[in-house]
């Protein structure tokens, strides 16, 4: 290799390493704007307190559960089959003699793991191809909004549906198939910010620096549209949960693990709905709870996507 050769690849290494190094002195900026936007809205930030503690009971229910959620549970007169709470169950147990309490701690796992891959791959995929779409324009601009238009046409928990009932019901199919279809609107949403962005004086002044296309989108548009990501984030974690619930109710859930949703449909099938509400009454409660404290979250956000509502 050359000197001058040499030296232009140690000049690219160098930016490249400010780059990441200015990126992650971003990160606490962008930490504190987030909080005191959530500050300003007490309900989105009582949401974000709820939605902070169902992540963490997500992650340490199944460890905290007094019992195997799929064991049956016995007494001196045999099996506890569909009894109320106790000292012992505090939320009673089912047809099955299995802890109501330990099953929602689990299903706790499941509901959050679900949304939060789910929001990711939501996220990541609305905003490629927004921000390719709207940077990019001309045919790739049309090509990736017919794609998105034509992703609006489908129907989405039927599709879901059948998607996952013609292939495997597991955990990542549903994922996967979620992500598949609510990743629409956001990339609407993120391309309409972008065509705005890049005519803004800061891109302008950044490409006649000679900054190339990829260093634009990343350090200078993607930051700008975080917020309207965090928005749909949001959006997709509560689709993620009603979705995984519906599919389950409906009988199209995982077999293998214990959800919110198929402890429902299990309860409406053995006709528990009609005396036994201790077993229905609990992942219903979680399941509202979860998505409730997604909308108070929103609420912070709304404003970025419909700028009409800074006015009110």
């Amino acid at each position: 290799m050359s000197t001058s050769a040499r030296a232009r690849a140690n000049a690219r290494a160098s930016r490249l390493a400010s780059d990441l190094v200015g990126r992650f002195r971003a990160v606490p900026s962008l930490l504190r704007r987030e909080v005191a936007r959530l500050r300003r809205d007490p309900l989105s930030l009582f949401g974000a307190i709820i939605l902070a503690c169902m992540l963490i009971l997500g992650v340490v229910g199944p460890w905290i559960a007094p019992y195997d959620p799929w064991e049956p549970q016995y007494g001196s007169e045999g099996a506890l089959r569909l009894k109320p709470p106790s000292a012992q169950h505090w939320l009673g147990t089912d047809n099955l003699a299995r802890d109501i309490l330990s099953q929602v701690l689990m299903g706790a796992r499941v509901a959050v793991g679900i949304s939060v891959l789910a929001a990711i791959l939501i996220s990541f995929v609305g905003t490629l191809v927004g921000l390719t779409a709207g940077y990019f324009g001309g045919r790739v601009d049309a090509v990736l909004m017919r794609i998105t238009d034509a992703a609006f046409v489908i129907p989405s928990v039927p599709f879901v549906t059948v998607l996952v009932a013609l292939t495997k019901p597991r955990m990542l199919n549903i994922i996967l198939a979620i992500a598949f279809l609510y990743w629409r609107s956001a990339a609407r949403v993120v391309r309409g910010q972008v065509l705005s962005l890049k005519e803004r004086p800061f891109v302008k002044a950044a490409r006649a620096c000679g900054a190339s296309d990829f260093r634009i989108m990343i350090r200078h548009i993607l930051p700008n549209v975080l917020p309207i990501v965090t928005f749909y984030a949001a959006i997709g974690v509560q689709a993620a949960v009603m979705t995984e619930a519906s599919l389950s109710f409906l009988g199209f859930g995982d077999p293998s693990v214990v959800s919110w949703g198929k402890m429902l449909q299990y309860g409406f099938a053995t006709g528990a709905a009609r005396g036994a509400w201790w077993w229905l009454v609990p992942p219903g409660f979680m399941i509202s709870l979860l998505v409730a404290s997604v909308y108070m979250l929103r609420r912070a956000y709304e404003d970025i996507v419909n700028p009409r509502l800074k006015r009110r």
